[in-house]
C-alpha cells in the first residue's frame, strides 16, 4: 500500500507525524480524499484532482475547500468539525499543525466509532424507529435555520432542476449499453419529462416559499452517525454549490431512497411522515417522488461508474447494483393505487401506536401519517410537545377550532393522496359526519378507505392517558376529563363503516 500511495501519505502513516498522542494511523481512502485516522481524530486530506463537477486541482482550491467544509459542517456538527490544519516540511518528511510554508491542508475532525455510522447500524438490522425520529428532528431542524436561496439566484429554478436529470440519462445511457438497460432507460426518460411539465409552476413555487436552502446536499446514511444517543450529520457538500443549494424535498429524498435500498420501507416511510411532520411542509410531496427518481437514477450511475473501473470498493455489486437502483428508480415512479386510513377511537385506545405501526409495517406502501395533535398546535403557532393551557372543550379544543383543525386534515390528506402517497389520519373521528367528509374524500379521489380502530377497554384508558401525561413529551393534551366528556359524545361504526375496518391489523 505504501509504495503505491503519494510520499505525503504514505509519510503520514507514521504516528510520530501527528501533534497528540497517537500509536497506530488507519487510512480509508475515497475517490477525493485520504482519511487518516489517528488516535482520538481524523484528518481528511484532499486529493490533487480536477473532475467536472469537482476542483481540488492547486493547493490554494484545496485550502478554501477545507475552509468551506469546516464552516459549513459546523452549522449541525460543530462538535466534530475542530479546524483546519496546516501541513508543513516536505512530502518525506511532514509535520502537522507544523511552522513553516504550507505543502497541504487537512481538515481536522473528532474521531467517533465507526460501528454508528446509521449505514452500517441499518445493515446490522439495529436501526430504531426512534432513531429515525431522532434523524428527522434534526434534518428538520437543520433545514428551518439553513439559508434561503435569494430570488436572483439560479438556484432551484425550474430549468435547473431539469438540466441535472436529464444529463444524469445521457450518462446512464452510454454507460448501460445493453439493450435490455437501454429498453428501461426510456420510460423513465418520458416519465422526467413528463412529470417535470407537469410540475414545472411548482418548482418555481417551491423558490419563491423559500423552500430551496442551502442544504447538506448527500444526506444518505454513511454521512449520519450516532454519538452516544445521539444522531450527528457530517460530510456536506462543500464543493459545488449547485448541489447544496436545493430544494429541502430533494435533500429528504435522499435519505428516504438510501432507506429504500437497505430494505427498510418502513423505516423510510417512517422517515419521511416525521420529517413532514416536523415541518408542516407536506407541499414537498408534490415534488418528492421527482427528486426521489432523480437519486435513485444518480446511484444507479455511480454504480455503473465504479463498475466500469473496477472498483467494488464499497459493496455496490457492479452493475447488478445499477440495475437495482433502475428498479427502485422504476417503483418510485409507478406507485400502488393510495389509501386513505383514519383511526377511530377515544384518547388513550393506541390510536397514534397502531398508525405508527402500519407506518412500519409498510404492507400498504409508500405512507405517511398526519396527526390533528400536531396539526392542531400548528394552526395555533404552537410546538408539538407545548401546552396550550387549554380548558375540556375550549381554547384549542373549542369546537370552532376543532373543525378548523379536521379541515386542515382533509387538505394534507388530499395532497397526499394526490402526490400518490397512501395516509394514516391519526385522529379521534367520534363523529360520523367527520368520518363520512374523510370517506367522500378517498371516493373522490379513486382512493381506498379504511377505518383503523384500535380495540381498548374503557377501563383501562384514564389509566392509560395518566401515564401518557406523565411522560410530558406526547403532542395529545387528553386527560381524564376530556375522556369522559368523549365517552358521551363518541358515535359508534355504523354497519356500512364496519366493513371498512382495516382487519388483521393488531397492536401489542
Amino acid at each position: 500500500m505504501r509504495q503505491s500511495l503519494p510520499p505525503l501519505i504514505a509519510a503520514l502513516l507514521a504516528p510520530e507525524r501527528y501533534p497528540d498522542p497517537v500509536e497506530a494511523v488507519e487510512l480509508v481512502e475515497t475517490h477525493a480524499s485520504w482519511l487518516l485516522l489517528a488516535g482520538d481524530f481524523a484528518y481528511k486530506i484532499k486529493k490533487p484532482i480536477k473532475l467536472p463537477f469537482l476542483d481540488y486541482g492547486t493547493l490554494e482550491r484545496r485550502r478554501l475547500c477545507c475552509d468551506a467544509e469546516v464552516r459549513l459542517n459546523r452549522r449541525f456538527s460543530p462538535a466534530l468539525y475542530l479546524g483546519v490544519e496546516v501541513i508543513a516540511g516536505s512530502p518525506q518528511h511532514p509535520k502537522i499543525g507544523g511552522h513553516g510554508e504550507p505543502i497541504e491542508f487537512a481538515v481536522k475532525m473528532r474521531r467517533f466509532a465507526e460501528a454508528g455510522r446509521l449505514d452500517r447500524v441499518c445493515a446490522r438490522g439495529e436501526l430504531a424507529a426512534s432513531e429515525v425520529s431522532a434523524l428527522a428532528a434534526a434534518v428538520t431542524a437543520f433545514h428551518c435555520d439553513a439559508a434561503i436561496a435569494p430570488m436572483n439566484s439560479q438556484f432551484g429554478l425550474p430549468e435547473q432542476v431539469l438540466a441535472p436529470a436529464l444529463e444524469n440519462f445521457a450518462e446512464l445511457q452510454e454507460l448501460l449499453p445493453e439493450p435490455a438497460d437501454q429498453a428501461r432507460l426510456g420510460p423513465l426518460v418520458a416519465w422526467t419529462r413528463a412529470s417535470f411539465t407537469r410540475l414545472e409552476p411548482v418548482f418555481a413555487a417551491r423558490k419563491a416559499a423559500g423552500r430551496i436552502r442551502e442544504c447538506h446536499g448527500d444526506l444518505h446514511l454513511a454521512n449520519l452517525v450516532l454519538i452516544d444517543g445521539r444522531v450527528a450529520l457530517f460530510d456536506c457538500i462543500e464543493f459545488s454549490e449547485n448541489l447544496r443549494w436545493i430544494d429541502v424535498a430533494s435533500e429528504i429524498s435522499f435519505t428516504y431512497i438510501d432507506l429504500l435500498d437497505h430494505r427498510q420501507p418502513g423505516l423510510a416511510n417512517w422517515f419521511l411522515s416525521e420529517c413532514l411532520s416536523g415541518s408542516g411542509d407536506y407541499a414537498a410531496l408534490t415534488v418528492l417522488r421527482f427528486y426521489a427518481v432523480y437519486r435513485a437514477l444518480v446511484r444507479a450511475k455511480v454504480a455503473a461508474i465504479r463498475a466500469g473501473q473496477g472498483d467494488d470498493s464499497e459493496g455496490n455489486g457492479g452493475l447488478a447494483a445499477a440495475r437495482d437502483y433502475l428498479g427502485l428508480a422504476e417503483n418510485l415512479s409507478a406507485p400502488p393505487s393510495p389509501q386513505l386510513i383514519v383511526t377511530h377511537g377515544l384518547s388513550g385506545c393506541g390510536k397514534t401506536r397502531a398508525s405508527q405501526q402500519l407506518l412500519l409495517d409498510a404492507a400498504h406502501g409508500p405512507m405517511l401519517r398526519v396527526r390533528s395533535d400536531v396539526e392542531r398546535k400548528r394552526l395555533f403557532g404552537l410546538a408539538a410537545s407545548a401546552g396550550s393551557g387549554s380548558a375540556v372543550d375550549g381554547g384549542i379544543y373549542q369546537p370552532a377550532a376543532s373543525a378548523r383543525t379536521y379541515r386542515r386534515l382533509r387538505e394534507v390528506a388530499e395532497t397526499c393522496l394526490l402526490a400518490g402517497w397512501s395516509v394514516v389520519v391519526d385522529a379521534a373521528f367520534l363523529k360520523r359526519a367527520e368520518r363520512s367528509e374523510f370517506r367522500h374524500l378517498a371516493n373522490r379521489l379513486g382512493a381506498a378507505f379504511f377505518i383503523l380502530a384500535p380495540p381498548a377497554a374503557p377501563e383501562q384508558l384514564r389509566e392509560l392517558i395518566v401515564a401518557r401525561l406523565a411522560k410530558h413529551h406526547d403532542a395529545s393534551e387528553a386527560t381524564p376529563e376530556v375522556l369522559a366528556m368523549q365517552m358521551r359524545e363518541i358515535e359508534a361504526l355504523d354497519s356500512t363503516e364496519r366493513q371498512s375496518i382495516l382487519e388483521n391489523f393488531l397492536i401489542d
